[in-house]
């Protein structure tokens, strides 16, 4: 007997659905949510069983490399992003390590764009060239990055909304001159909200890292960060896969190749492992995260106007605004709203940001609450300050994560801290 919606897969679920539903299996006895795995080891039956899955990696074994609840959790990432394989990590900047240092190694070339989180821009700066791999920051333009490119560069890099200047880059544009070049495009989609704004695999990028410590956890109450890979990406013109002949990685993984590596390097050797409580939370906060950003993109954008029309604010930069330069890429890349981040300048912060009352000043991005912090002497007081104005951050930049409280009670209080 066949039902009215005997055709509705999980491929024809829309974000909303698959947010709350995918990982969690129907049955009698099956938990309706997503139920905490707290273990550090799996059993096997027999010898044979032990030593298939240490070959293959493809059940539970040890915790540090898979365990159920984080695997239910890397699912419903794959299916927001509509990538092949995920991989959870403990943070953000390990997905981003995880996502580098799995097609490059010494002697390989970065290029990025320079409007990052500052994190990152350390990780490239201070961290890979220890290790032999340079890396290159340049402007958010495809002619930059074209001019850029070298003949042993892996990997390009940009976030989809760059942090905090609020530019967008062409990312198709970015996967056509990477793949020229026989690198791979990976994207920073922490500000897309896990493919709810965007999706950067659907216009040509390879690979996708999250913080999910930001929207996806949503409530600033775990950390947490993800590898998400694409269904296609071409590795034949990068030795860490080529190597070795038959017995390369690619000839023996295949199309799992890309996805394999970075498990096996973020959780497997450098054991960068996602608890299996952080993933419950994280899993919890995705089933909001439609509800969450849609209503802080539209408080967002309504603030942008009311501070941008402010005698006493600087530039204000957020993508939604028509007569932002970002806003004919926001238009073609950003689905469901531009986002709950912008930045404004203000004469002098440190006078500014005492007198709120209702957003708060700490470092972190989407969280239900309204949050500000002064980049130039915080998330980015560590960089030259070429590096700096480079990423789009002066010493008058305020940036602010819109939560989820009503959008008078928020302008109220900037209007207040702003002299009135």
């Amino acid at each position: 007997m066949t039902g009215p919606h005997d055709d509705l897969t999980p491929d024809d679920w829309s974000f909303e659905t698959a947010a709350v539903q995918t990982g969690i299996p129907r049955g009698l006895g099956e938990t309706v949510g997503m139920p905490i795995h707290q273990a550090a080891a799996f059993q096997f039956a027999t010898l044979e069983e032990a030593q298939s899955e240490f070959q293959l990696n493809g059940g539970f074994s040890y915790a540090r490399i898979q365990n159920p609840t984080v695997r239910a959790l890397e699912e419903r990432l794959t299916a927001l992003e509509g990538g092949a394989a995920t991989v959870a990590l403990a943070t953000g900047q390990a997905a981003t390590f995880t996502a580098i240092l799995s097609v490059c190694r010494a002697g390989d070339h970065v290029v990025s764009t320079s409007s990052l989180f500052g994190g990152t821009a350390g990780l490239l700066n201070n961290i890979l060239p220890l290790m032999g791999i340079s890396a290159t920051l340049t402007e958010n333009t495809p002619e930059a990055i074209e001019a850029a490119m070298q003949p042993n560069t892996r990997l390009v890099w940009a976030e989809t909304i760059g942090n905090p200047a609020g530019d967008v880059p062409d990312i198709a544009r970015l996967a056509e001159i990477a793949h020229q070049h026989g690198a791979l495009l990976g994207i920073d989609n922490t500000w897309g909200g896990v493919g709810y704004l965007c999706r950067p695999l659907e216009h040509g990028a390879d690979i996708v890292t999250h913080s999910l410590t930001k929207w996806a956890g949503g409530h600033g109450a775990v950390l947490g960060g993800s590898v998400t890979v694409g269904t296609q990406h071409d590795l034949m013109r990068n030795p860490i896969y080529t190597d070795g002949g038959e017995n390369s990685i690619l000839m023996l993984r295949g199309d799992q190749a890309l996805a394999w590596r970075q498990r096996w390097f973020g959780a497997h050797q450098l054991g960068m492992t996602l608890s299996p409580h952080s993933a419950f939370l994280i899993a919890q906060g995705l089933e909001t995260l439609a509800l969450r950003l849609t209503r802080e993109s539209e408080t967002a954008l309504a603030l942008a106007q009311w501070l941008e029309a402010h005698p006493q604010v600087g530039r204000v930069s957020y993508p939604g605004l028509p007569g932002s330069p970002h806003h004919t890429l926001a238009q073609k890349y950003l689905r469901g709203g531009f986002g709950a981040v912008l930045t404004f300048e203000v004469p002098d912060p440190a006078a500014f940001l005492p007198r709120l009352q209702v957003i708060r000043i700490a470092p972190n991005l989407g969280d239900t609450r309204t949050l500000v912090v002064h980049p130039w002497t915080t998330t980015h007081g560590r960089l030259p300050e070429a590096s700096r104005r480079a990423a789009g951050v002066s010493a008058q930049t305020i940036r602010m994560s819109v939560g989820v409280e009503r959008l008078e009670d928020l302008r109220r209080d900037l209007a207040w801290a702003l002299g009135g």
